[in-house]
């Protein structure tokens, strides 16, 4: 897996493929009346690392990228929420022939132009107000672990060999520095072939918001930046 090279926009390395879907929500404020006062919205913006092939022949790559969804709205009601949608399925195909096995890793991005937790964010190349176009300097923050992700009751399929395990049964923060793994094929295990997720519930991706929560500006939104490795071994 290459890292430290120049690459694409917010400072990916040239190792990745591509940049993933970006998911939002909404965090509104609610009135003394149930009139709406204010809406933040919430990105995540993804990225994907890939590792090459060590004999250079095939392939180790996402077929189907991970994508997080979008999240429902959250009213803000003061008191500490938890807001819940589904995973996405995503696949990897293994076509090295090397049977030394994979795992999928998911943590939050931080360095230039990047966040490993959400955090206030102008996306208007004009600026908003007095924020320039990026993350906002002492702005508004989450906490690190607001978003996880529970694997439980999911699996892979349609593969050959063993079939790859997923590892956050009892629930992984993905808006972390520190990386986590979500997948894992043994070595010698899944063959030379294309597994898929399924089976991810209503409930595999929790947000959970604080009474401290903020609301921001019209024009900003709350964003992280989140990685997904895909490297050799279990």
């Amino acid at each position: 897996m290459r890292s430290g090279e120049a690459g694409p926009p917010w400072g990916v390395p040239a190792a990745v493929k591509d940049m993933g879907k970006t998911g939002s929500f909404r965090i509104c404020a609610i009135g003394k009346t149930g009139s709406l006062r204010a809406c933040a919205i919430v990105l995540v913006a993804l990225a994907l690392c890939l590792p090459t092939s060590a004999s250079g022949v095939g392939s180790l790559t996402f077929g189907t990228v991970p994508a997080l969804p979008a999240l429902p709205a959250v009213a803000l009601n003061a008191h500490s929420q938890t807001t819940h949608a589904t995973m996405a399925n995503f696949s990897v195909a293994d076509t090295t022939g090397e049977g030394k096995g994979w795992n999928v890793t998911a943590a939050g991005q931080s360095g230039s132009g990047k966040s490993a937790v959400f955090a206030q964010y102008c996306p208007e190349a004009a600026g908003c107000g007095g924020d320039a176009l990026g993350y906002v300097a002492a702005g508004k923050t989450l906490e690190a672990k607001s978003l996880t992700l529970n694997t439980t009751g999911a699996s892979f399929t349609g593969g050959t060999g063993s079939a790859p395990t997923l590892k956050c049964g009892a629930t992984c923060a993905i808006d972390s520095a520190a990386a986590v793994k979500i997948a894992s094929a043994a070595t010698g295990g899944a063959g030379a072939s294309t597994w898929t997720t399924t089976g991810f519930s209503a409930t595999s991706i929790t947000l959970t918001t604080k009474t401290t929560l903020k609301t921001l500006p019209a024009a900003e939104v709350y964003r992280v930046n989140i990685l997904w490795t895909l490297a050799t071994g279990p």
